[in-house]
């Protein structure tokens, strides 16, 4: 009998493309292949931008972004999806269609991309909305940051203990499995992420880096989380992995000089072993 070959472990994510390969589908398949988890790709919106801003966004049809997950699901599988820049209730609607269509059944990482790192809007009312009735419910975790997080509740969050209230709230509003509420942009000598499983609220908190190529870090922390997801870890431990790579990452871009704007993370230097403690 000829053995079957050997299968890798598979990531899809669906998301826009950026241009200057810092973010989106190109920070995510990064971070995929860092972890040493074979990446899929559906596209969203394809954007012009470099380290400073983006000049043009063209939304891709709900359809042909519905093709591609269906496509690839139906081939060649996947262990673990997330996803990234949806912008509109259509497209959104066409993603839940897609992952039920395929009786797709493994995590889904649901990262609401709601305001970019400027502070611009990506997401009305109506594609909010169809977060919460399509992908939320679907969803092992939601990954707001502060800011996201408060335009889903409706108010601001300052303190730790506010994410904690927080997470919990989005849990019962949002019906997704868990939530996990990035605080990157706490004030403070240290920051912290909190998740809220339905049992138990866990805070992380981790001392803040001197950043200086902070660009694409909200996608390669879902990225990241999906990737150990599709391996089978649990949420936690995910998550814990998740936190080392991104301070490697980050420190590992420290003296980077890449544009003229804000540079990016160093996705590839995760990879095992030349990191071996993220194992």
């Amino acid at each position: 009998m000829t053995p079957l070959p050997h299968q890798p472990y598979r990531a899809l994510t669906i998301a826009a493309s950026d241009s200057s390969g810092a973010a989106g589908v190109q920070a995510d398949l990064k971070t995929f292949e860092a972890r040493g988890v074979y990446g899929l790709c559906a596209l969203t919106a394809i954007t012009a931008q470099d380290s400073q801003t983006i000049y043009a966004l063209h939304a891709l049809d709900p359809l042909l972004i519905s093709r591609q997950v269906r496509a690839v699901l139906a081939d060649i599988g996947a262990d673990a999806v997330k996803t990234g820049l949806l912008l509109y209730a259509p497209v959104i609607e066409s993603i839940r269609e897609a992952l039920n269509a395929s009786g797709y059944g493994g995590p889904l990482v649901v990262d609401p991309v709601l305001i970019a790192g400027d502070g611009r809007p990506l997401a009305d009312d109506a594609a909010i909305a169809a977060y919460r009735q399509h992908l939320f419910p679907l969803a092992a975790v939601i990954t707001p940051n502060l800011g996201e997080a408060s335009i889903l509740l409706g108010s601001p969050l300052k303190t730790v203990e506010d994410m904690c209230a927080a997470a919990k709230s989005l849990k019962d509003s949002t019906k997704a499995a868990a939530v996990l509420i990035k605080g990157g942009h706490l004030e403070g000598e240290f920051m912290a992420d909190v998740l809220y499983d339905g049992v138990n609220v866990q805070v992380y908190p981790v001392k803040r880096l001197p950043l200086i190529n902070p660009r694409g870090t909200g996608c390669t922390y879902s990225a990241c989380l999906t990737a150990e997801l599709a391996q089978g870890q649990t949420l936690s431990s995910a998550l814990e992995k998740t936190i080392r790579y991104l301070a490697v990452a980050l420190e590992s871009a420290a003296m980077w000089s890449l544009g003229a704007g804000r540079g990016t993370i160093h996705h590839s230097v995760g990879r095992p072993p030349l990191f071996s403690n993220i194992p």
